[in-house]
């Protein structure tokens, strides 16, 4: 039996995920540029990534001035963008986030069975709820909805999609032209679905696509999120700080497979891993110093805030504990992930929005390419992760530093391909191609 070899993604973000980023002099500052993402996308296909991945969101992130002093107000629709980049790579799988909050269960699963047609089976669907107001208040709400409901929501969503994916049997589209016959009705199923919240008759417009289903990918660590990922997903990204943390993770969403019938391999967890590279460990604390020294004390404090469920810590000294904070409505696992955070390392505010701005909680690693690959094996060996969602904290440089220096050593290590195994999503993260199963009639 060949040895279990990591899983690897590339998470992208504009000029790199930390928050000071596009102010070093090396990287990268024109978001909307898309030769700089064709680029990225290539250079993760080099380095034989199973996926990159783009997050989204449906209002301005964070406030005004947080926006306007970041790339923050510049967000390209992810699902457009890798329409794009989908015809100039050709293995690498291309994941999107879209909310289930604010879509249409029949819009999404066309535009996702669209993007896994004309990839060749390469699309990913992120699943999110959505976290905050300002996003409401764009779909004609004073507010998001409660945590529970919009979990309630993605659950009936998300059936919706995978029954509009089956509209049709593999084999239904026979293209005959002796016969004059296109497709056989008897294989077209109408989903026709009557639930709580959605009533979508069906079927989709499109056959089967190649993966049988686009490859389904959540992040929610809530105690919901972890039970609708238990259920659903194929891929969970996470945050992730320590190792212990890490594997209590994931030994409970394995742990939690079994009673939806599913199996240990039917499911990758891949904690978000940021890492700060150097030839030298000086050179890689210098780089991280170069970064952190970039990042104003208003932003690092705004940031902070919002990811901590919106509470406004303005009010609080900078040098002083991160007070008692009321339950957020909105990203209810990173907010107990930095009280816990602050609490463990005994953190001030200033120390903690330090601590996050360059990964927004992620684990970051400064140091030298063997030592990222000694901390992957360690947590990929311990029962920690199945892969990992690459976060370059700076980009392109550190994506660069990461497929020319960390791949080759795990490539060495036997601990990732040399080749892909395939030419769908679904192969090269060595998960079933799902059988086709009609809801309805």
């Amino acid at each position: 039996m060949s040895q279990a070899q990591i899983k690897l993604g590339a998470f992208l973000m504009g000029s790199g995920h930390h928050l000071a980023a596009w102010r070093h002099p090396r990287a990268h500052a024109a978001a909307l540029d898309f030769q700089h993402y064709l680029r990225l996308a290539r250079t993760a296909e080099r380095g034989k990534f199973d996926s990159i991945f783009f997050a989204d969101n449906l209002a301005l992130l964070g406030s005004p001035e947080l926006a306007s002093r970041t790339i923050g107000g510049e967000v390209l629709d992810p699902l457009v963008l890798l329409s794009g980049l989908a015809t100039a790579t050709e293995r690498i799988g291309l994941i999107s986030t879209v909310s289930t909050s604010y879509n249409d269960p029949y819009l999404l699963a066309r535009r996702f069975a669209s993007l896994d047609h004309l990839s060749g089976g390469r699309a990913g669907w992120n699943l999110v709820t959505s976290a905050t107001d300002q996003e409401a208040h764009n779909f004609g709400r004073e507010r998001h909805f409660d945590h529970a409901e919009r979990y309630a929501h993605a659950e009936e969503f998300i059936d919706v999609a995978q029954g509009l994916w089956d509209s049709f049997e593999d084999d239904a589209f026979l293209r005959d032209k002796a016969s004059g016959r296109y497709f056989d009705p008897r294989k077209l199923h109408t989903l026709d679905h009557q639930g709580t919240y959605y009533r979508v008759r069906g079927p989709l417009n499109l056959p089967r696509s190649p993966q049988g289903r686009p490859v389904l990918v959540q992040a929610g660590s809530s105690e919901p999120g972890r039970e609708l990922a238990a259920r659903t997903a194929e891929v969970v990204f996470t945050a992730q700080q320590t190792l212990a943390e890490a594997r209590a993770f994931y030994g409970d969403l394995k742990a939690r497979l079994a009673r939806y019938g599913r199996h240990a391999e039917q499911l990758k967890i891949m904690p978000g891993i940021s890492p700060v590279l150097g030839r030298t460990q000086s050179e890689a604390e210098d780089l991280y110093a170069e970064l952190q020294n970039l990042v104003e004390p208003s932003l690092g404090l705004g940031l902070l805030s919002g990811m901590a469920g919106g509470i406004d810590l303005s009010a609080y000294p900078l040098d002083g504990p991160l007070p008692a904070l009321p339950e957020s409505n909105a990203m209810k696992s990173r907010q107990a992930l930095f009280i816990e955070l602050a609490r463990r390392e005994n953190l001030t505010i200033r120390q903690l929005y330090l601590k996050i701005v360059g990964a927004r909680g992620h684990c970051t690693l400064v140091g030298t390419p063997l030592q990222v690959a000694d901390h992957l094996e360690e947590w990929f060996r311990e029962g920690a992760a199945d892969g990992f969602n690459i976060m370059p904290p700076l980009l392109p440089e550190g994506l660069d530093a990461f497929v020319d220096q960390v791949v080759p050593e795990l490539q060495r290590r036997g601990l990732f391909r040399r080749e892909y195994e395939g030419r769908t999503l679904r192969e090269n993260l060595g998960l079933e191609r799902p059988a086709h199963a009609p809801r309805n009639g």
